[in-house]
């Protein structure tokens, strides 16, 4: 029993307000009282309920998710050939405040997303069979209830092999139009720009057409819509990675069977089973102080040493920003965490990129 109120003490999962959205997602034009429905949580109910994975990340998983993908010092960009979408429908999700806390630290303002810190965010992601190619669409929580949950009114098209496949952008580059993000101050900039490109949900495109909103203001509202999309995409960039490497990341499955035979008692809806996934493992190395007869150096002042990312061949090596150093010369850490990824995975990866 203690068990069970244990965990239907947990706030419930953004999957879970999603599958119960009920609620369309309506507008009225001040001008002429019509009413319009644009494509908005609910219309995603079925399809997160159907989805046959769902991944939910730690809050540690999420730091790190963040410092690989907004850290000056990282190239995740660099490992386009190896990252695919794990599989063909997925959700992924994840609280707002580590997140928040990690693009603070990165510099980015956080004004516009302050209100929701308490929430949580999502993506769902179609896929081609590979992984390489396919379309994101992000959600977010205010809070618990059902009716708190928003959907980007942009979608993000990807090709992760986009350098090679510029006809197939230029043929949905005619069809809506299109934004690119660029971000100068991370590693590798252009293959972001190269490989995603956003636009307005059909829906949503349709509706300023109709409204004919100036370029002006349509440039305005775009901007605003970028960022309720854009900054995720490096995050799960950094996840589809890690769950990449020969090791991939801690994962359990959820159990809530008896707990969702008690909320069907209840008549609750029942919860939706999905994949936790925990940051990895990561050693501590502590440097030598030297032994006896050894000289000795002075201790660097402490310090913060940012993240770096480098490959070398099927190695990925990720030094962690961490503090360096001591006030009262303690002992340093170093933490580098290598990741491996299967040869033939990469190799893979390439021959089909290549066809």
């Amino acid at each position: 029993m203690a068990t069970l109120l244990l965990l239907a003490s947990v706030p419930m999962r953004l999957a879970d307000q999603l599958a119960q959205a009920q609620a369309p997602f309506l507008v009225k034009s001040n001008s002429t009282g019509k009413v319009t429905r644009l494509s908005g949580a609910s219309d995603f109910a079925r399809e997160i309920a159907l989805c046959p994975t769902r991944y939910v990340l730690s809050d540690e998983l999420t730091r790190i998710c963040a410092a690989l993908a907004y850290s000056k010092g990282a190239r995740t960009l660099s490992f386009m050939d190896v990252i695919h979408a794990p599989a063909e429908r997925v959700w992924i999700e994840w609280c707002e405040a580590p997140w928040q806390q990690e693009l603070s630290r990165y510099g980015f303002s956080l004004a516009a997303h302050s209100s929701r810190a308490a929430g949580r965010r999502g993506a769902f992601v179609y896929s081609s069979p590979d992984g390489r190619r396919g379309l994101v669409r992000t959600f977010w929580s205010g809070g618990d209830s059902k009716c708190n949950v928003f959907a980007s009114a942009m979608e993000a098209h990807y090709d992760l092999d986009a350098p090679r496949q510029a006809e197939d952008a230029a043929c949905i580059a005619q069809t809506h139009r299109t934004y690119r993000v660029v971000d100068n101050e991370v590693a590798d900039a252009a293959t972001l720009r190269d490989c995603f490109w956003f636009s307005f949900e059909s829906s949503w495109a349709s509706y300023y057409e109709t409204a004919r909103v100036s370029a002006e203001d349509l440039q305005r509202i775009a901007t605003i819509a970028l960022g309720t999309i854009a900054l995720d995409i490096p995050l799960l960039l950094s996840f589809c990675l890690l769950l990449g490497t020969r090791a991939s990341l801690p994962q359990r499955s959820s159990d809530l069977v008896r707990l969702n035979r008690c909320r069907v008692r209840d008549h609750s809806a029942p919860l939706l089973e999905h994949i936790e996934v925990d940051a990895p493992v990561l050693p501590d190395r502590r440097e030598s102080s030297g032994g006896p007869g050894l000289p000795t150096r002075r201790r660097p002042r402490l310090h913060h040493v940012r993240g770096h990312l480098e490959r070398r061949q099927n190695q990925l090596f990720w030094r962690i920003p961490h503090l360096r150093g001591s006030a009262h010369a303690g002992k340093l850490k170093s933490r580098t965490v290598t990741w491996t990824f299967d040869r033939s995975s990469a190799a893979a990866q390439q021959s089909s990129a290549g066809h």
